[in-house]
């Protein structure tokens, strides 16, 4: 890549961002079609949102991606949010229009785009989805309008019931899963599929989400962490179809792409390079 002067700086707030495959991903698709960006990440700790925010602003930075744990408090720092980030009420993606920044929400779309290119569907299913987060949302806005019920489960109960009430102005299907329903064999057994979006996987030594006991061959297991997971080998290992957070990422990102430069992003590309960058750090490299 040839920087310059007049090259246009996107990247990604959060807070740690080190482990990030976005710049391998965004940065081939920019070379590949030979497009004056670059893709650089930013720590951002949780008391400096408003100054990171504010900052794509006076640095005329072209967007960013948000992660954790910005995804919902950059909200009111921004001019603007659609319709669907705003229902969600967690951004991941922000344009900078001359100075007017606006924020969208990229995660469901990815995850459903991904979910089809796996052969998946939600059709007339039972969701569980485990953990109330910004990730969380955006899954369950798209799984809401598809699925039979919704099941939504975290540790802290009042934000998970929270968000069921938030996705039941959709549709209507989404119920709350108690910490003795999630550890029940009859609950579980008329669950389709199960989706892991909390941070447990993240580490090696991190419990599993949920007792794999409970997880029979007929359903579907996903973790939006994207890489395999403990939870994902064991439900492999049982006979269970497995997906990844990869996919997610790999598509998030391209409809990112796109607001930013308004060019179609080279999915393959980007693909390729999400790949390689897993298969280097599973190396240890």
């Amino acid at each position: 890549m040839d920087i310059s002067g007049k090259t246009k700086v996107v990247g990604l707030f959060g807070y740690p961002v080190e482990h990030s495959f976005s710049p391998a991903m965004h940065n081939a698709a920019f070379e590949h079609l030979g497009l004056d960006y670059c893709y650089v990440t930013f720590p951002v700790p949780p008391e400096r949102v408003g100054d990171a925010v504010n900052a794509v602003r006076a640095l005329s930075l072209g967007g960013v991606n948000v992660t954790v744990p910005h995804k919902e408090k950059v909200i009111p720092f921004l001019d603007e949010v659609s319709e669907e980030a705003s229902f969600i009420g967690a951004v991941n993606t922000i344009t900078n229009n001359g100075g007017r920044l606006t924020g969208y929400n990229t995660d469901g779309r990815g995850f459903m785009q991904s979910f089809a290119e796996a052969g998946i569907r939600a059709q007339d299913k039972k969701v569980l989805i485990l953990g109330a987060g910004g990730a969380s949302r955006a899954v369950g806005y798209y799984l809401c309008k598809e699925a039979s019920a919704v099941y939504l489960h975290d540790l802290d109960a009042g934000k998970a019931g929270s968000l069921v009430h938030h996705l039941n102005a959709l549709r209507g299907n989404a119920l709350f899963a108690d910490g003795s329903a999630v550890k029940n064999n009859e609950f579980f057994s008329g669950i389709d599929i199960v989706i892991n979006a909390t941070p447990l996987g993240l580490k090696p030594d991190d419990p599993l989400p949920v007792d794999i006991a409970l997880i029979n061959r007929k359903q579907v297991v996903c973790d939006l962490i994207y890489r395999e997971t403990a939870l994902l080998r064991e439900a492999s290992g049982v006979g269970c179809k497995t997906l990844d957070g990869l996919g997610m990422l790999l598509w998030q990102g391209a409809f990112a792409f796109e607001l930013w430069t308004g060019v179609v992003p080279p999915v393959e590309v980007m693909k390729k390079a999400l790949a390689l960058s897993r298969s280097t750090k599973t190396a240890g490299k």
